[in-house]
């Protein structure tokens, strides 16, 4: 009898695994099993629809459900939930709204995804207030904001000023509404450095975002529907919100089945993605990876981790045991003109708790040589550690040419490469590309004279 590899939800890391293990072993049986209608979607590509840049929701879908089970013969099955896992008789239960039944596995993979965090605001069940993170959410969002008569906001409140926060204050100005963000902390886009944040900020002000820091969210106002946001000091009126303050690991799952959970509340993996419970696997946004500068658990919600870990652990399901590999922490986002990037450890308190020593500079070049027309400027803070000199992390914002060169500082990571190798890479130079001294080259060669 052939293996039965089951997968719990049918995103990115689920879908990618199913597909691997089914072309590396054709003759073994994959089911996945997905509790709503959508599956391997690119959420990320929600606030451009929101904005308007596609009109059409169903191109955010990697791969039609269709030809999961037509062409790659997965045996996926939407409007199915899996409810429990019994790892000692390697069983799963699964609901769906016509029956209840246990499904056996030989392999199974956990690939639950994350939820949007809400927090528990006085006024959060009122009409009007979404997060936006997965299809409908973003469905219900848009067609809010192309309501027209009375009903048609005018001005919306946007809480947590991480990536869906600046992406979405873009897209809404785009539409013509009036836009406050709000930020419990002092900077935007925390994750990414206060360098990084003050630019944005800046940003975001120039093209009329209202900008509110160091602001915490109370509650929000109204009859039937969100009529203001309410913070500590002041009362904002508002015709609609959307809470994005970021996203939970769905562990519950796992924690109920007596699954490790991590220190970061996400399922607990080896270097090959599998949890405390033999032949259980768990990928995506609801598991840990291995940080490839400090070697710690982490938990970095993002799509290529989640594609990468799956693909992965499908092909050590079929007798191939493949590592899921370390991750970086890399993410870039956009803000209207601006790119704004980072990579590894940037904040010096989780260096510090990583047991490094960080050292860190700050500079500002430029994207293109200096007359070349169309250039602008690029600020970089790059950080080592003293005791080793291996370059740590980088941070980066400018209105071009911030990807690639924060890829750049990504596969010094990797490498474990010192400040001085970084600085005496032979990185191509064009004028219409950059200075002759490239940005990342002109970090490093200022971090090794501080390190010196």
């Amino acid at each position: 009898m052939a293996e039965t590899f089951v997968v719990v939800g049918g995103d990115a890391a689920g879908m990618s695994a199913a597909s691997k293990a089914k072309r590396e072993n054709p003759e073994m049986e994959v089911v996945v099993f997905e509790k709503g209608e959508w599956v391997s979607y690119g959420a990320c590509g929600l606030p451009y629809y929101v904005k308007g840049d596609f009109d059409d929701i169903e191109e955010i879908t990697a791969v039609p459900k269709e030809k999961f089970i037509e062409e790659r013969n997965i045996d996926l099955r939407t409007q199915h939930e899996v409810t429990g896992i019994d790892p000692d008789d390697s069983t799963v239960t699964v609901e769906t709204p016509e029956e209840t039944f246990e499904q056996s596995y030989d392999s199974l993979l956990i690939a639950t995804g994350a939820t949007a965090i809400v927090p528990p605001f006085d006024g959060v069940e009122l009409e009007d207030i979404y997060t936006i993170h997965d299809p409908p959410s973003g469905e219900a969002i848009r067609e809010a904001v192309d309501r027209s008569g009375p009903s048609a906001p005018e001005t919306v409140g946007i809480v947590g000023g991480g990536y869906i926060g600046i992406e979405m204050a873009e897209a809404f100005r785009e539409r013509g509404l009036d836009v406050h963000v709000f930020e419990m902390l002092e900077h935007v886009l925390d994750p990414f450095g206060s360098m990084v944040g003050e630019v944005v900020e800046e940003e975001l002000r120039d093209n009329d975002v209202n900008v509110h820091l160091g602001t915490r969210v109370e509650g929000f106002d109204g009859d039937d529907r969100v009529q203001a946001v309410r913070t500590e000091d002041e009362t904002i009126p508002v015709d609609m919100v959307v809470v994005g303050v970021g996203v939970d690991p769905n562990a519950a799952l796992a924690e109920e089945a007596g699954i490790e959970i991590g220190e970061t509340g996400a399922i607990a993996v080896d270097e090959f993605g599998e949890t405390s419970a033999d032949d259980v696997y768990a990928a995506g946004d609801c598991a840990e990876a291995e940080h490839v500068v400090s070697g710690a658990p982490d938990h970095v919600p993002l799509a290529l981790t989640a594609n990468r870990a799956g693909r992965a652990v499908g092909q050590t399901v079929t007798g191939d045991p493949t590592p899921t590999g370390p991750i970086a922490g890399t993410a870039v986002v956009k803000a209207f003109d601006l790119e704004a990037g980072r990579t590894g450890i940037i904040d010096e308190e989780r260096a510090w708790e990583a047991g490094l020593d960080p050292v860190s500079v700050t500079i500002t070049s430029s994207s293109r040589a200096h007359y070349y027309p169309g250039g602008s400027a690029i600020e970089i803070e790059m950080v080592a550690d003293a005791d080793t000199e291996r370059v740590i992390g980088a941070a980066m914002v400018g209105e071009e040419g911030v990807t690639n060169r924060v890829d750049t500082v990504t596969t010094a990571l990797y490498a474990e490469m010192d400040v001085q190798q970084v600085e005496y890479l032979d990185l191509s130079y064009a004028p219409p590309f950059g200075p002759t001294w490239d940005p990342v080259l002109t970090a490093a060669k200022v971090l090794n004279s501080k390190l010196e």
